[in-house]
């Protein structure tokens, strides 16, 4: 099984998450982490638990969701894993931090791209990545079906938030293709899936389908 900790980071208020296994063997998602402070306060989490950063994986490469991505690869030797689409994006994060007052020192260490369709392991344990654009170009879910669908879950970045969706007037944005990838990525999973978002409140796949006033369902 799979635990989630979620931690949330900089100006922009963004989840960064931490899974891990029976095992200790955990995966870092989207480190938001921009002050020295977050920095200190992410590893601190993790040593606390006694966890073994394996895995660094971003959802998507907007700069709120890739502060930490150096810090990750430099703390724990970790090559961060993106979908190709992703990598101009990555690439133009220190301009936008520039644009919005956030300066930071990109990400420079070798790339790993991510096949949606295939599986990621954490140990036993094994993600689904699910193409998930619309928001941004290349944006990916990760989603854990658990043994119960009370135990599923899915990280799905900047696509779906409680009540809310994500923006699609960045470039490579379009709010149809996002609304496609919520009907077909999350929609289709079980009710009871849990959805940790890049920002706010986790929620549900049910409740999202009734109360979503973007895609509700019903």
């Amino acid at each position: 099984m799979l635990n989630v900790i979620s931690l949330t980071f900089n100006p922009v208020s963004e989840n960064t998450y931490v899974l891990y296994n029976e095992e200790k063997d955990c995966c870092i998602i989207d480190p938001g982490c921009y002050f020295d402070s977050e920095r200190e306060d992410l590893k601190s989490v993790i040593d606390n638990a006694g966890l073994r950063p394996v895995l660094l994986l971003n959802t998507h490469c907007h700069l709120d969701h890739i502060f930490g991505n150096k810090f990750a690869h430099e703390t724990w030797g970790l090559k961060l894993h993106i979908h190709p689409l992703e990598k101009l994006v990555l690439e133009m994060g220190p301009v936008s931090g520039e644009q919005w007052g956030l300066p930071f020192e990109n990400y420079q260490g070798p790339l790993e791209y991510l096949v949606p369709g295939e599986n990621i392991r954490l140990g036993s344990e094994e993600l689904e990545i699910r193409f998930t654009p619309g928001h941004s170009p290349g944006s990916v879910s990760f989603y854990y079906p658990a043994d119960s669908p009370e135990e599923g879950f899915i990280i799905g970045g900047d696509v779906l938030f409680n009540q809310g969706i994500g923006r699609t007037d960045l470039p490579g944005g379009s709010f149809e293709v996002l609304v496609n990838s919520i009907q077909t990525q999350f929609f289709t999973l079980p009710d009871e899936t849990r959805v940790y978002s890049g920002h706010g409140s986790v929620t549900t796949v049910g409740f999202e389908k009734m109360n979503n006033p973007f895609v509700k369902l019903y």
